[in-house]
């Protein structure tokens, strides 16, 4: 059986500190919006729906809980909806839509959501907590160092200058601000309000037009501290000796920013579709996860997107369009050379760099980015993919109907 997309929605994304615009909203509200939003643009009777499946990064306080059945009761849906959260670290909105599509592959959903939240301002990342970087029994075997070291690292071994780094960031702000411009999102987002029913946020804050590569060589490498002074270049030349020194290139600017945001995809059957009246958008071809080498952490996009291909019985030329988080912009240079990606291809839109990355939703997010720019130029194929914390990766081919 196959798993057709429906609809995908997001809230905007809004500057994940105290000042920003979304700061002021609950997660709870955040994920709520984004169900209710995919229940009203579809007139959806929500008794229908037989699960939501949540990705959430940093499941506690706010966000705990099980926030997807939380959020299931708070949109107002029928109470015999299930809700379940999940965490595969930044990967937890595409693990969450693929998660929904494999209920209904299997024949166990006629409709299922799929998505994700995380209001950063509110439930910092690392709350959590979690033994991966702190107990010595994972973190000395596995050479554990922070993210950033091991961006810095990939940019090392594959010899990406900061000026090419820097150059692939302002051209993100260059393309999310003309996509915002053009109203090439607004297909998707829904506005976030508040209890009086006004908007407090109707477009993603952390866009900066103004951003070029001479401004941001004016910022100072984020990670060189923490490399040096704490030892985590040590470590992870321990586990590749045959880097001689790590060149930190990667800052605030050319890396994902901190935000708060939520995503919703529906999923269903072809004839669950045709009950209410509705035509999919597209199908899933194909999903797949690795895990990859977890210091330095962030290849995994690649394999995924090969095992998900070769599932598919694709390659990567018959992919019209792609979108990988960009946590790191040396993560995206690295998959374009490795997959043969032209630039022309590969976050047509912008990426996290300009509009931030609200880890459990982004997977979702970019997924239904994917498809309205499918739909926009009227192409037919697209992948989504992420890399993801501990070594590992994901990706998801879709094809419009």
């Amino acid at each position: 059986m196959e798993a057709y997309i429906y609809d995908a929605v997001r809230t905007p994304r809004g500057k994940g500190k105290k000042d920003g615009g979304l700061h002021g909203t609950t997660p709870l509200e955040l994920a709520a919006t984004a169900l209710r939003a995919v229940r009203d643009r579809n007139q959806l009777d929500t008794s229908l729906v037989d699960d939501v499946v949540l990705g959430c990064v940093t499941p506690v306080g706010e966000q705990g809980a099980c926030i997807a059945r939380t959020a299931v009761l708070a949109a107002d849906y029928a109470q015999s909806v299930s809700g379940v959260q999940i965490s595969r670290f930044c990967a937890s909105g595409l693990e969450a839509a693929n998660m929904a599509a494999a209920q209904v592959m299997s024949g166990q959903a006629d409709f299922s959501i799929g998505g994700g939240v995380e209001a950063m301002s509110r439930v910092p990342m690392g709350t959590d907590g979690g033994a991966w970087p702190v107990d010595p029994h994972s973190a000395i075997p596995n050479y554990f160092v922070p993210q950033g070291i091991s961006a810095d690292a990939i940019a090392t071994q594959s010899n990406y200058s900061r000026h090419d780094v820097d150059a692939y960031a302002a051209e993100s702000h260059r393309r999310a601000h003309h996509a915002v411009t053009a109203g090439w999102f607004d297909k998707s987002i829904v506005p976030v309000y508040d209890l009086n029913g006004l908007a407090v946020l109707e477009r993603d804050e952390t866009i900066r037009p103004q951003t070029t590569v001479e401004s941001l060589s004016a910022l100072k490498p984020s990670f060189a501290d923490l490399g040096e002074k704490f030892g985590f270049d040590a470590v992870i030349r321990q586990r590749y000796p045959e880097i001689e020194r790590i060149n930190h290139v990667h800052h605030a600017g050319n890396s994902s920013g901190i935000v708060d945001g939520a995503a919703a995809i529906l999923f269903g059957t072809l004839e669950a579709g045709q009950r209410i009246g509705r035509k999919p958008r597209a199908r899933i071809r194909a999903f797949a996860t690795v895990g990859s080498e977890p210091s330095i952490m962030l290849t995994g996009p690649s394999y995924a997107a090969e095992k998900a291909l070769k599932r598919a019985g694709m390659t990567a030329s018959d992919i019209d369009l792609y979108e990988l988080n960009e946590a790191f912009a040396s993560v995206v240079l690295r998959f374009m050379e490795v997959m043969k990606v032209p630039h022309d291809k590969m976050n047509v839109n912008g990426g996290a760099i300009a509009m931030g990355h609200p880890l459990g939703a982004t997977g979702a997010v970019i997924l239904g980015t994917l498809l309205d720019e499918l739909e926009r130029r009227n192409l037919s194929t697209g992948l989504a993919t992420l890399c993801v914390g501990a070594g590992m990766g994901i990706a998801t081919i879709i094809e419009r109907i």
